[in-house]
């Protein structure tokens, strides 16, 4: 949940420059004229700002980049914050001006004399980075102070506040799901949390094991059963329109031991976001809803725990798919395919979606090949992959194609059964995808994201501070908005 009130969009009134008390920020370009406030603000420091852009420092920020003028000589501000901008600035440039406000963004007020600039992306901006994880902490920090944005199109800019505080909010969400810790964050509480979620307009649908078990989704199940937690599926159905849904599938392994195959004590804290992918499912649709997408999407999310136990399933077991196939185990810290492997079987089944895109913190290899930049995107539609890659790059998202190839079939083909679930360490992150395909029906568009490096980071990234990133939600937003929504 966003920890500030949604931003109060005004008229341009340049009094305000003088009177406001908490922090401002005003744009500049060197090579173009200041802006009205900018200019008004600039008079009543008796040329601070002029000064300030002639020197070294302003002259090797980038677009987006700003400097920070404390207690402000002729202003009552405790601060300026002197962003340089262009007036008629690039989508990279908006993203990172508004970043530099949410990074600046304390608990005193924050005006900011947009003037000409757009609005909605330089306050999503700041929005998203202005976040905190406090939920755990005894003595939590307080809450951010409100935002007011002066601009000469109040009305325009207002009338995009609701999709952009519903991307907030589901980037947000996402990020407190991943932030969680697992005794927190159970396999019911998190169920609970998605239940809430019915007052937006979402039909919700839980299965406990007894349903899972009747539909035939003992993969899954195979899972969870070392746990004492009980595993479920949840959906979230947002019909906004007629037709075929969009099916958006979720890992939800809420936390990862390995299993009977064991992980390595070093870094085992960090698989409380193993559930990632369940995560940016459930903030993607808490998104559609509060913007009232005219859209169909249906998302699943299956929830497990993975926990090594008497009852836990061992190496070398064999578990029936949903689907009919047999799968042997070869290693149970290759669960989150398992898992995957029958809710997509039962999304087609039920839903005969027009397409199916699933996400996942699946492979440590993903983050071999391509670091905490971008996630894999493996699909067998050339059409929704590239769609989806203009999307993310479109809302500044990493994401790069990775192959698919039935040569790597091989890999995972079973001595004893008609499939494994590891074809070991060469490509893995391709032989997990090439494992899910195989429960991908002939002719569905499908798309599976590995975003094991991108959804937790040990350093700031472009849109959030350390930790959970909510990487996703405004990628699928943008993707469904331009491929899956009603004109």
């Amino acid at each position: 949940m966003p920890l500030h009130p949604t931003p109060e969009i005004l008229p341009l009134d340049l009094d305000l420059i003088a009177s406001h008390e908490g922090r401002i920020a005003v744009f500049a370009d060197p090579d173009g004229p200041l802006p009205q406030p900018t200019r008004r603000a600039d008079r009543l420091m008796r040329g601070a700002i002029s000064r300030a852009m002639q020197g070294e420092a302003f002259g090797k920020l980038r677009p987006g980049d700003g400097l920070v003028l404390h207690y402000p000589t002729g202003l009552q501000a405790e601060a300026l914050h002197l962003i340089r901008l262009p007036r008629k600035a690039d989508a990279p440039a908006l993203r990172r001006a508004g970043t530099t406000l949410g990074h600046a963004h304390t608990t005193t007020a924050l005006l900011i004399c947009a003037d000409t600039q757009p609005v909605a992306p330089l306050l999503q901006a700041a929005l998203l980075r202005a976040y905190q994880y406090e939920a755990q902490k005894s003595d939590p920090k307080p809450g951010f102070g409100p935002i007011r944005v002066m601009t000469r199109q109040p009305e325009r800019a207002q009338a995009k506040m609701q999709a952009v505080m519903a991307r907030v909010a589901g980037v947000h969400m996402t990020r407190d799901l991943v932030n969680a810790p697992a005794n927190i964050l159970t396999t019911e509480s998190f169920a609970t949390q998605i239940e809430g979620l019915g007052d937006l307009g979402l039909k919700i649908e839980i299965l406990d094991e007894a349903a899972l078990e009747a539909a035939g989704l003992r993969a899954l199940l195979a899972v969870g059963q070392g746990s004492d937690s009980p595993s479920k599926l949840a959906i979230l159905h947002w019909q906004g329109a007629e037709g075929a849904p969009l099916a958006v599938i979720g890992k939800g392994v809420m936390f990862d031991t390995g299993g009977v195959s064991l992980k390595p004590a070093l870094g085992m804290e960090d698989m409380t976001m193993d559930m990632g992918g369940a995560a940016v499912t459930v903030g993607l649709m808490r998104t559609l809803a509060m913007r009232q997408a005219k859209a169909n999407v249906v998302g699943l999310v299956g929830l497990v725990e993975n926990m090594p136990d008497a009852r836990a399933q061992r190496p070398g077991d064999v578990v029936r798919s949903m689907k009919g196939d047999m799968i042997e185990v070869i290693n149970t810290d290759a669960e989150g395919r398992l898992v995957l492997a029958d809710v997509l079987w039962y999304a087609q089944d039920r839903f005969k979606p027009a397409a199916m895109i699933d996400l996942a913190t699946l492979t440590g290899a993903i983050i071999i090949a391509l670091g905490h930049e971008k996630a894999g995107v493996f699909a067998n539609d050339d059409a929704l992959a590239g769609a989806f890659l203009k999307a993310a790059d479109q809302v500044g998202e990493g994401a790069w194609r990775m192959p698919l190839d039935a040569a790597y079939d091989k890999q995972i083909k079973s001595r004893i059964a008609d499939i494994k679930n590891t074809g070991g360490r060469p490509a893995g992150s391709i032989t997990a995808a090439q494992f899910l395909q195989h429960f991908v029906p002939d002719g569905m568009p499908w798309m599976h994201l590995d975003i094991a490096g991108v959804a937790l980071t040990k350093a700031e990234s472009a849109h959030a501070p350390k930790g959970a990133s909510g990487w996703g939600v405004l990628a699928l937003d943008a993707l469904i908005a331009r491929q899956f929504e009603a004109d």
